[in-house]
């Protein structure tokens, strides 16, 4: 959809009653403000104005009032909404002030800000590909959420050992009604562990394909009687859920920048210098990519998760691998992203650090071949590697630091960001689990 007009002509021909306009929350939580369709011609005015107070990481109480301006080009009917009375549709918004001023606050503008500094260097795309894990649960009668698992297939099983095909299948067909292009679907390694993956699109598109996809799912997955969730690590002793996010830049030609077929395994003097940004600033946004208590669960030895800040053609060890595809499909896979990340701040830190490596012509170390987790702690050091944060805190303690996370998301998320987490933290460092309990109970 390119203009107001034909949102209007779609509505009525569509029969569309209601509209949510969806926008994100510093924490990737994706809200809406909900209107009938009598209202849709003043949203589409941007004259839609809502409290942002009640927001976590939005406006105080004494500016709460903020202005949804909708992206045209997002407008989807959304099927799994549909009834009898009509068709629900939405669109996804920017958030702005009443002055007409981008609110500093809305993560969505923040990419695009990133994206205008890339443009400004000369490349026309940030290529975004990701690789979204996710767990299916059984509902209980009542609808409470259970930990028992769906099925207990492995990779690539399928029925009857994967118990949940049906559910995920119905998924990639709702998604491809939203025109989505799919690309695969599959089940994972640990049981009730899943991933699907669509086509590789701009950084913005990508972002808020994600927040669809992830809307998508977990729709879908109730009406199967199951919970999806996209939590890193909901067991212990079984592998976590990444969400692998594929890099490359494109310049105005068309061409993907990050190839030379006369180069060094085919990569680009460009590629090796975004690369050598994504290693040099891994720690300090580490705390965006995997933004939660439970994301460092997943980051330990033993269940695939990349906790060594290294590169390598293909080795899986390796924080970033570079996949075997070259021309337009050569790319940096950052293989420690998980998907409880907000995937706007998420792309923007990606994108801002690799750039850096660009700016300052950065040249990595040479890549590794070696299994790094079976390396020992002076042999890793020799070669220059790193690990990346243990937990949320140290994670913070760089994210705090760097110049650069605080350029890239500007003063207001940087900070609301930051009093957010260090709460998070503080809430898990009070709280006395089960575990301490059947621990220390009994014999202190």
């Amino acid at each position: 959809m390119s203009s107001k007009t034909k949102i209007l002509e779609a509505a009525k021909q569509e029969n569309v009653k209601y509209i949510r306009l969806c926008f994100t929350d510093i924490h990737g939580t994706i809200k809406n403000v909900e209107i009938p369709v009598n209202g849709l011609e003043n949203a589409l005015d941007n004259k839609t104005i809502f409290d942002g107070s009640s927001i976590d990481g939005f406006a105080r109480i004494d500016e709460a009032d903020m202005v949804l301006h909708p992206d045209l080009r997002t407008w989807l009917v959304l099927p799994w909404e549909n009834s009898a009375y009509g068709n629900v549709a939405r669109l996804i918004c920017d958030v702005y002030h009443p002055d007409g001023k981008p609110f500093e606050g809305d993560p969505r503008l923040i990419l695009k800000r990133q994206i205008k500094t890339m443009q400004d260097m000369g490349f026309a795309q940030f290529k975004i590909g990701v690789e979204p894990e996710f767990f299916l649960f059984e509902l209980k009668e009542n609808g409470e959420i259970s930990l028992n698992y769906s099925d207990y297939g492995g990779y690539f099983d399928l029925a009857p050992i994967d118990g949940a095909e049906d559910c995920r299948r119905d998924i990639v067909l709702e998604l491809q009604k939203l025109n989505f292009c799919m690309e695969a679907s599959h089940h994972e390694v640990a049981a009730s562990q899943h991933e699907i993956n669509f086509e590789f699109n701009d950084a913005l598109e990508a972002a808020d394909q994600l927040q669809t996809f992830k809307l998508v799912v977990k729709n879908v997955a109730k009406r199967h009687g199951l919970h999806a969730t996209f939590m890193p690590k909901p067991l212990m002793d079984i592998n976590g859920s990444g969400m692998h996010t594929n890099c490359s830049l494109v310049n105005q030609e068309g061409d993907n920048v990050f190839y030379d077929k006369n180069a060094a395994y085919q990569l680009s003097k460009i590629a090796r210098q975004f690369i050598s940004g994504l290693i040099k600033h891994a720690r300090s946004y580490t705390a965006i990519t995997n933004p939660i208590i439970n994301s460092y669960k997943r980051l330990l030895p033993g269940y695939e998760a990349p906790i060594y800040i290294a590169w390598s053609i293909s080795n899986r060890s390796a924080m970033i691998r570079i996949p075997a595809a070259r021309e337009m499909g050569t790319r940096a896979e950052v293989r420690s992203v998980d998907p409880a990340a907000n995937p706007y701040l998420a792309f923007s830190v990606l994108l801002a650090s690799g750039l850096d490596g660009i700016k300052q012509s950065l040249s990595p170390a040479a890549p590794v071949s070696e299994n790094l987790y079976t390396l020992k702690r002076d042999k890793r050091e020799a070669l220059g590697v790193k690990n990346l944060p243990e937990n949320l805190k140290d994670a913070l303690k760089d994210f705090k630091k760097s110049t650069l996370m605080q350029e890239t998301l500007g003063k207001h998320i940087f900070e609301k960001f930051q009093l957010a987490k260090e709460r998070e933290w503080d809430d898990y460092r009070m709280w006395v689990s089960q575990w301490e309990i059947d621990k220390y109970l009994k014999v202190l």
